[in-house]
């Protein structure tokens, strides 16, 4: 089991099932995928990264994930206010992730940038976990 591949899937059934992301991003646009994406509104659920904690046992981890979120727009007002809805939908702390206790799980950065084709706006935004295998 790779704890970041269980915990985006966790993050993303979080994300479809909130109302408030999916009235601004369609369900079938938070994806896993690479590049720019071909419709948008979209977030896609992007890099991730594990690294092993200092328990003997080797069960906890560290995890991180970034979300991207993309649209098109001169500003970075919708990417901003996407960047929200996301923020309250991960705030909950009961979490459901196969194999793991999300022991706790924040948005540890959020940027935004204007796509150099003038017609885009990008966020990403960057998740922290601490995660623990249950075995």
């Amino acid at each position: 089991m790779e704890p970041s591949l269980e915990l985006q899937k966790a993050i993303r059934s979080r994300l479809v099932a909130a109302t408030a992301v999916t009235a601004l991003v369609p369900a079938a646009n938070i994806v896993d995928r690479n590049g720019t994406p071909a419709t948008f509104p979209s977030i896609l659920i992007g890099e991730g990264q594990t690294v092993p904690g200092g328990d003997i046992a080797r069960t906890r981890h560290d995890a991180y994930l970034d979300l991207h979120i993309w649209q098109k727009e001169t500003g970075l007002a919708f990417s901003k206010q996407v960047a929200g809805t996301i923020r309250d939908a991960l705030k909950d702390t009961d979490w459901t992730a196969t194999g793991l206790h999300v022991v706790d799980l924040h948005v540890a950065s959020s940027r935004f940038m204007r796509d150099p084709n003038g017609t885009h706006s990008h966020g990403v935004l960057s998740l922290t976990a601490n995660v623990l295998e249950v075995l």
